[in-house]
């Protein structure tokens, strides 16, 4: 039974006595147009104004504030705002155009008002607080008050009540179920980040581990705290959370750009071998596996070689890398040659980030002798030290280069979480130590960042890293997969929730190994994982059960003729997921969309974790449950058009959905504009001359689409188009206007299918000021071609 509040109150009131706090206001001690800084009976406090939206508060015992970093923030100087400050006997008083934050004196305590004077958050129990080098703060808990995000977890969606810690890692010990198949302790990419429904979010920015009361001690109090460091916390007003997200990634980094063949089929290949069965390697796997994707006419743009295309060196075994090809790879530079021939547009290799020796290549040895390794005691260290340049441009020139001038254009780096945590190939820990503990969570950044800028450089093209493990400002070295999951029905859900709660933490670009990683999944879970595979933000292919792998010819006609549907759909919806990619990097909205992010005030969402959007528009259900026939569905406000079956569901009910196997429940919201076209093989940086606009009419809208040459980093000087479409509707007309808000990359020959669904049949179509007959109406859809010749066109159906 638990405690009463009040009780719990006075034990974590007790328990701060042996805690230093920041205790009574003494004075101010500097101020200018950016930051205030205040001496305090015990400490400093700092509060330094970003924006009228966000403001950064720091606290410090001994005077001393650490220097800024740069892994997980980017953004530092940011313009001057006008704020003023009000000072009393009492309180101190700071107020931005949107923010009011007052400072009570006597103790010092924060509290934090939008401009209706609402309360967003307030210190209690004496607010800031050190122990042991460890720092923290408490805040009221309200009553109405849910939270989400917290980066790539497993286990909720909504963390009120819950206690989380933050390290990156996965859980450990045997048997695996209970060990590193342990949901509640997955790890891979935690954030130190969270949005509130009360309309505001916190990043704790810390490197060091986290643990996050949010309510689960008492019910009226939450508190967060890190076990090193600086208490140093920023503090985000949105009041939605598409607003806090997008300030959020303009603290941390958007995401750049991916090249548009990433939004194709990525597969993975153990190259015809796994564990134990690494001589039945070579380098005509690859090949074949390539065509017979293409003999199958199934659509597919990236391939990686996981870990048994290189030989295991003679100190770290299968958890370092020689960069050395094994011996069954007889002629790397034509494998990849024949690959690329066959229109792959990326092939990537695994990597792990400590060197080892191999039998032509001792680079462990010569990175030992030059200092380019994290330092060991007695020169023992193996792990590439990524957080110094020097050490970077030499793993770069002597190992990672070798395979780029092969053909290699990504890595897949993996084992992030080993820098100081035990590794899951070996006993090894790496660097142990008081500075580890503040680098263990940035590890996984320097390390995906060293591949994804050497790359991009090196291929002239936009960059691309697929890794495992993440921490804030994982983002902008995208993408992240959720780790190695089995092909039971028990993990599938939780990876969705992966997904929906690293999209909460400022991650779109996100994958899953689907269908499983480890063991033979049965055919309907295959089919069912695998439809949502398909469409999620990356949709990646990859298992190693020898000789079945995840390859869909291999669990029969019925889960390949489904696999290809799903994988044709994607294909056909680049258009409309390129745009919604192109809004992540611009607002960071993420493209696999948890229903609270866009329905915060409804309560219904708070905990459904089998449904999202993806994009603005598009509702995906999947199915994960065994023999389901049907499920359930939750419609949030509006109105919803079953994409199989066109009929339509008003919104805020339940719903029970036929799921028969080949159809995952999809729905699109009414007002929804989605563009289509015609299927490709594979994306590469083809710009498509047609496209189709499915519109679905009876509520307003707005879709804009957006192309560029798919490849290059032309867009960040603003090389692409972007054209809006605006639906309007009422009971007389359907009005659709076409707007080319940009123009730099130049489309030819461009015309639009237009299909408007649910309408009554049109009594006129005028096209730009002129009537036509130019079209079809049938069954509630009308069907007319458009060729835009002008900036701005309008489409008005009467009706």
């Amino acid at each position: 039974m638990r405690l009463s509040n009040f009780i719990l109150n006075f034990l974590l009131t007790a328990s701060l006595t042996a805690q230093t706090t920041l205790g009574d206001f003494q004075s101010i001690e500097s101020r200018d147009s950016k930051h205030i800084q205040m001496k305090t009976a015990e400490g400093y406090l700092r509060i330094e104004i970003c924006t009228p939206d966000m403001v950064r508060f720091r606290t410090s015992w001994n005077g001393n504030f650490e220097p800024n970093e740069s892994y997980m923030v980017t953004k530092y100087d940011w313009e001057e705002i006008n704020w003023d400050l009000k000072e009393s006997t009492d309180v101190l008083e700071l107020n931005t155009s949107h923010l009011t934050i007052e400072v009570t004196k006597n103790p010092v305590q924060i509290t934090i008002k939008d401009q209706s004077g609402k309360v967003l958050s307030k210190d209690v129990n004496f607010g800031n607080y050190i122990t042991n080098k460890q720092v923290g703060t408490q805040k009221e808990l309200f009553a109405d008050e849910h939270f989400f995000g917290f980066g790539e977890r497993m286990d909720f969606l909504d963390r009120r009540g819950k206690i989380t810690n933050l390290s990156v890692g996965r859980g450990e010990g045997l048997p695996h179920i209970v060990g590193a198949y342990n949901v509640l302790e997955a790890n891979y990419s935690p954030v130190p980040f969270f949005m509130s429904t009360r309309g505001y979010g916190i990043f704790f920015h810390t490197s060091f581990e986290t643990s996050w009361d949010m309510g689960h001690t008492a019910n009226d109090v939450y508190r967060f705290e890190a076990k090193g460091g600086e208490l140093d916390y920023y503090f985000i007003y949105g009041p939605d959370f598409p607003s806090i997200l997008n300030h959020y990634t303009s603290l941390t980094g958007k995401s750049p750009l991916l090249p548009k063949s990433a939004l194709g089929l990525h597969v993975g290949t153990y190259s015809g071998g796994t564990w134990g069965y690494e001589e039945m390697t070579s380098d005509q796997y690859p090949i074949k596996l390539v065509k017979k994707f293409r003999a199958l006419n199934i659509p597919i743009d990236i391939l990686h070689l996981d870990s048994t295309w290189r030989i295991f060196g003679k100190n770290g075994g299968s958890g370092a890398t020689t960069f050395e090809w094994r011996e069954t790879f007889e002629n790397p530079e034509a494998m990849f040659d024949s690959l690329y021939a066959q229109d792959l547009s990326m092939v990537g290799v695994h990597v792990r980030p400590r060197f080892d020796n191999g039998n032509k290549l001792d680079l462990l040895d010569k990175a030992r002798l030059a200092g380019f390794v994290y330092p060991e005691p007695n020169n023992s260290g193996e792990f590439v030290n990524f957080f110094n340049e020097e050490a970077v441009n030499w793993w770069w020139e002597n190992g990672a280069k070798r395979l780029a001038d092969a053909g290699a254009m990504f890595f897949k780096t993996d084992e992030g979480s080993a820098f100081g945590r035990k590794a899951n190939e070996s006993d090894k820990t790496g660097p142990q130590g008081e500075e580890i503990k503040r680098l263990h969570n940035l590890f996984p950044l320097a390390y995906a960042k060293a591949p994804y800028e050497k790359f991009e450089n090196y291929n002239n093209q936009r960059g691309m890293n697929h890794t495992r493990e993440g921490y804030a400002g994982i983002q902008r070295y995208p993408f992240i997969f959720a780790g190695d999951w089995p092909s039971e029905w028990q993990y599938f859900e939780p990876v969705i929730k992966a997904g929906l709660n690293i999209g909460l933490s400022g991650v779109s670009n996100w994958a899953h190994c689907m269908g499983g990683f480890e063991h033979v999944a049965d055919p309907e879970l295959y089919i069912r994982w695998t439809q949502f595979g398909l469409l999620s933000p990356i949709a990646h292919l990859f298992g190693m059960e020898h000789p079945n792998y995840k390859e869909p010819w291999n669990y029969g006609e019925e889960a390949l003729a489904i696999f290809k549907k799903y994988d044709e759909l994607r294909y056909r919806l680049n258009p409309y997921l390129y745009s919604a990619m192109y809004q992540n990097h611009i607002n960071g909205s993420p493209l696999m969309r948890a229903l609270v992010l866009d329905y915060q005030n409804d309560n219904n969402v708070y905990t459904i974790t089998d449904q999202y959007l993806l994009g603005n528009d598009l509702m995906v259900c999947p199915v994960t449950t065994k023999g389901a026939q049907t499920r359930v569905v939750y419609f949030p406000e509006g109105n919803w058009i079953n994409f199989w079956t066109k009929e339509k569901y008003e919104g805020k009910q339940y719903v029970n959905i036929l799921c028969p196997l080949d159809e995952m429940p999809i729905f699109i919201k009414e007002g929804a504009i989605i563009a289509t076209q015609p299927l490709e093989q594979t994306l590469g940086v083809k710009t498509p001359t047609t496209i189709n606009l499915d519109i679905y009419a009876n509520a307003n809208g707005k879709f804009a689409l957006y192309d560029d040459d798919g490849k290059s980093l032309k867009y960040q000087q603003e090389n692409f188009s972007l054209t809006t479409f605006s639906l309007s509707t009422n009971s007389n007309s359907v009005v659709l206007a076409i707007t080319s808000e940009r123009n730099n990359y130049k489309l030819k020959n461009r015309k639009y299918n237009i299909k408007i669904h649910s309408l009554k049949e049109p009594k006129s179509i005028i096209i730009d000021g002129k009537p036509t007959d130019n079209f079809t109406f049938k069954n509630e859809v009308l069907n007319l071609l458009f060729f835009p010749n002008k900036k701005d066109s309008s489409i008005v159906i009467n009706n």
